[in-house]
């Protein structure tokens, strides 16, 4: 096991990028401080700064000075080794790279990129560096449209050569393996390697939406200016089409995702592309290239601003047609901090071709106590990942539903059910450049469960007075209906709420989902993952004045709520008023609900009233309940009111820049959880994952 990793490859576009964010994200499941290193890094002539070392601080919000991130770049590192000083390059690496192992619990090194012709002078930097270091590799082959023969041939060499100049090789990757090779490729690899002391080795396929541009990429490359549609820029570009016959020709050679070039002075082309993101008739164009450095018209400019559509980026450059293909023609494309689909489906493949266990046993020399934010969030989709279930999201047409829908396919979290029509919500997709091939789109009044979820609605409610009518009214409801899939079996869990308010979301469930035996009250908890630990508190969102009897069932859901996502339960039932010190009603209750719910519970650890000081720090625990097992050791937090918990996890949230993830509705029979109408889109990834493990949950314990 190590405290570093130095990831190097053997040629340039091997896709190393991705296979550093599945080694960082697998990292900061478990380490608290991890460093990025470039020892030797590349400037983007465009922005003045390093592509990777841009990525991984900004995507991961890495805190660490930029400085800190390199000890030379690629020009600097030639002059050393052109002057002799190899000696005076390493030494200065080795001081910086032990700063860093003084300062982080692990440090992740990203070779050189190989974007000169002299690739024998980079495996030889790289080599003599990670043998300086004394760090392990894992070195990325690159197989795309390569034969296996050939990359488990390269693959030897590489490790023997690395090997032979005194480097341990932890793992040996082929990256963007096409398909038809891909099945047993990582066995293979691994009989090549394991002789040379490499125990790892992994075959990852070719994810060809990794390496299309998005307009904003061809945006840079050309150094174009954008006329209209910024928001458009995500678009992936498929292919290039000259548009430079009549339109009526034109628009037959319109595909998925092409980017339209053409002069500025084509307003028939511009204006017919246009309308074709407008028609099902078409594919929807990624966007429009205007060559020539030719503005269009003032009228076709009007009629751009005033256009209702779809946002679609035009872009215009100063290079004729001819020229501006040809430099299009060695265009790449990036992973980029923002760009939620690329990174989603990088960290999809690795997650899926990556024995992360495997590789965690090898990197990881010893396991934090404490839990980040992101350590979390990535325990949790870890977990729905294991046994994926059926969620259904009401809002089919909400954009932030469907991006978030878009991200939890391509990391395989959940299976996904969208309500609505389906040829609205997969043209809406379309235009908005996901790829929700996988989720399926159910309508409402047209479905073929209707006509018996209006029965069975009608017969769980008609003694309150529900009539058939009432109850066909009731499913056209997109939450109820959603609801009546997770109670009749045909969804595991329901997610709504971020364009509904929280009463019409969890309504239909306090109607028939109903709470699970021996549970009266449904019950809510937030999970706050401060900087080093996560937090449970309940109840923040649902109960405006629980009772004592309450009260206690509140603390033993939310003591099983944080159990079932590895916190260990510690609940402090909190008061103005630490043990016997304070009277008045509202102690009273907190009092009595603690005397139920060890009554209930008598195994848990529990303890009220109590403060919230005492219940959090080990210093004012030691003077208030010396004697307690859970003072000063809180994890659950058990307030009176929402008044006082809606409040707290608010205050703690913006002041303690604490990430909130919930409300988590608890007690019911299946899992139905809330958005807050202000939620992001990672929100609702995280909810659909915390949704899906609740079901995995109570699959394992169904009700009797």
């Amino acid at each position: 096991m190590s405290k570093s990793l130095y990831i190097t490859t053997t040629e340039t576009r091997s896709g190393k990028s991705a296979v550093a964010l599945g080694v960082m994200q697998l990292l900061l499941r478990d380490v608290q401080k991890v460093a990025f290193f470039r020892p030797v890094m590349t400037i983007d002539p465009n922005d003045g700064k390093d592509y990777y070392t841009r990525l991984m601080l900004s995507f991961f919000k890495l805190d660490m000075p930029v400085g800190d991130t390199y000890a030379f770049t690629m020009n600097e590192a030639r002059e050393m080794m052109n002057a002799g000083r190899q000696a005076d390059f390493l030494d200065a690496i080795l001081a910086k790279y032990k700063r860093l192992e003084e300062e982080y619990d692990f440090v992740l090194c990203l070779g050189t990129d190989f974007l000169s012709q002299e690739t024998s002078f980079e495996f030889d930097i790289n080599a003599d560096i990670a043998a300086n270091l004394g760090t392990p590799v894992m070195i990325i082959i690159n197989a795309q449209n390569k034969p296996a023969e050939q990359v488990l041939g390269t693959a030897q060499l590489t490790v023997e050569a690395y090997v032979d100049k005194g480097v341990s090789v932890l793992a040996t990757v082929l990256n963007r393996v096409s398909p038809q090779h891909l099945d047993g490729l990582a066995d293979r690899l691994r009989g090549c390697v394991a002789p040379h002391g490499c125990a790892l080795a992994y075959a990852l396929p070719e994810e060809p939406a990794l390496g299309r541009p998005t307009m904003a990429d061809v945006r840079n490359w050309l150094d174009a200016r954008v006329i209209w549609g910024g928001e458009g820029l995500k678009a992936q570009v498929d292919e290039f089409l000259v548009a430079a016959m009549q339109v009526q020709h034109f628009m037959e050679y319109l595909s998925q995702g092409c980017l339209v070039i053409t002069p500025g002075d084509r307003a028939d082309v511009i204006l017919s592309t246009l309308a074709s993101r407008l028609s099902d008739g078409y594919p929807d164009a990624a966007g429009i290239l205007l060559t020539g450095g030719i503005k269009p018209d003032e009228s076709v400019m009007r009629a751009l601003a005033g256009w209702p559509g779809v946002p679609i980026a035009v872009l215009l450059t100063r290079g004729h047609t001819y020229k501006t293909l040809h430099i299009l023609h060695d265009l790449y494309g990036r992973i980029e901090p923002d760009d939620d689909n690329k990174l989603a489906s990088a960290l999809g493949v690795f997650e899926k071709y990556v024995n992360e266990d495997e590789l965690r046993r090898e990197l990881v020399a010893a396991t934090t106590t404490k839990v980040t934010p992101r350590m979390f969030e990535y325990s949790l989709i870890q977990m729905a990942r294991q046994d994926r279930k059926r969620i259904v999201l009401p809002e089919g047409d909400s954009e932030r539903i469907l991006r978030a829908a878009d991200i939890i396919l391509r990391r395989g979290i959940a299976d996904v059910v969208l309500l609505g029509d389906a040829a609205h919500v997969r043209s809406r997709a379309s235009q908005l450049g996901l790829n929700l091939e996988a989720a399926v789109v159910e309508p409402i009044e047209r479905n073929p469960r209707f006509g018996d979820y209006v029965e069975t609605y009608f017969e769980l409610r008609q003694h309150k007075g529900v009539t058939e009518e009432r109850a066909h009214d009731a499913l056209l409801d997109r939450n109820y209906f959603g609801a009546m899939m997770v109670h009749k079996g045909d969804a595991d869990g329901m997610v709504s709420g971020s364009i509904s308010t929280t009463a019409a979301t969890i309504r239909p469930a306090f109607e028939f989902i109903k709470t699970r035996p021996g549970v009266s009250v449904v019950s809510s908890v937030f999970l706050m993952c401060l900087k080093d630990r996560v937090l449970v508190y309940g109840d923040c969102a649902v109960n405006p004045d629980p009772d004592a009897r309450q009260l206690a069932e509140i603390a033993i859901s939310s003591a099983a709520t944080a159990a079932v996502f590895g916190i260990e339960p510690r609940v402090a039932m909190l008061s103005y008023s630490t043990g016997t010190s304070g009277h008045g009603a509202q102690v009273d209750k907190v009092v009595e609900a603690t005397r139920l719910a060890h009554e209930l519970a008598p195994d848990l650890l529990l303890e009220g009233p109590i403060q919230y000081d005492a219940a959090i720090d080990p210093e004012v625990a030691r003077t208030k309940l010396p004697d307690s097992r859970v003072a000063g050791r809180a994890t659950v937090f058990i307030f009176p009111d929402l008044n006082t918990g809606n409040n707290t996890y608010k205050a703690v949230q913006r002041s303690a820049g604490a990430v909130a993830i919930g409300p988590v509705l608890q007690g019911l029979n299946k899992p139905v959880n809330d958005l807050s109408r202000g939620c992001t889109v990672t929100d609702i990834v995280n909810t659909v994952a915390i949704t899906a493990i609740q079901a995995q949950v109570q699959a394992r314990n169904p009700v009797r």
